[in-house]
């Protein structure tokens, strides 16, 4: 347990960011979903549209700190060539 008044502080903002930083993951994650289920759905223009939405999600998550950069730009990237993929066939 926290004993001096710093330490107390730090253990409540870390509480606090904690909370915001789960709240961000999970709203990146529910927009990647949404692309993925666009993809299995099979619908081009959907697909398009859902990964439009969630490439500037994904890159605030890296500013925040929530996410890698590297990891946003392969998972867009992989996304990316997916719906690419979909609309040609």
């Amino acid at each position: 347990m926290a004993n001096t008044p710093q330490s107390q502080k730090r253990a409540r903002q870390t509480e606090r960011r904690t909370a915001v930083n789960k709240a961000r993951r999970s709203r990146i994650r529910t927009f990647l979903r949404k692309v993925e289920e666009a993809i299995a759905g099979g619908d081009a223009q959907v697909a398009a549209q859902a990964l439009q939405a969630a490439q500037p999600e994904l890159m605030r998550g890296v500013t925040k700190g929530v996410v890698h950069k590297n990891t946003a730009s392969r998972k867009i990237s992989r996304l990316a060539a997916r719906v690419k993929a979909l609309s040609k066939a």
